[in-house]
């Protein structure tokens, strides 16, 4: 068996561990948080709104496409999509100091929602307008 160099298996397991980090982030937020019903579900100018606040505010961490990088996870896929909207804003919102997710209350509860409202929109090519 062929051992993997400290490099690759440094950023495999970064990689391994962000995403359990953020699935668990997600698990975290308060059942009433993750309940709130977010009222701009489905409006195409709240999604494009929320494309250039995910390019300014989140992009520098998750990627331009929401890939993810080695300093966030993935932003891509069913995880996001079918997550409670009340919990991805509460995970926005609050962050996480211990798991690298710093807080967005400096946004406007709408901003928050907008960018909510286009990463479950969001196809997985899709980038954020500029």
């Amino acid at each position: 068996m062929k051992r993997a160099d400290g490099k690759g298996a440094v950023v495999l397991g970064l990689a391994a561990a962000a995403a359990l980090l953020a699935s668990g982030l997600i698990e975290s937020a308060p059942e009433q948080a993750a309940r709130k019903p977010n009222r701009f579900a489905g409006n195409p100018a709240a999604v494009r709104a929320g494309a250039k606040l995910f390019g300014r505010e989140c992009a520098g961490c998750h990627g331009s496409q929401r890939e993810g990088t080695s300093a966030a996870p993935s932003l891509r896929g069913s995880r996001i999509h079918e997550a409670p909207p009340g919990a991805l804003f509460w995970v926005i919102r609050n962050g996480s100091v211990f798991q690298g997710m710093p807080s967005f209350a400096h946004l406007p509860e709408p901003q928050i929602w907008q960018i909510v409202t286009y990463l479950q929109a969001a196809g997985d090519a899709s980038p954020p307008a500029k």
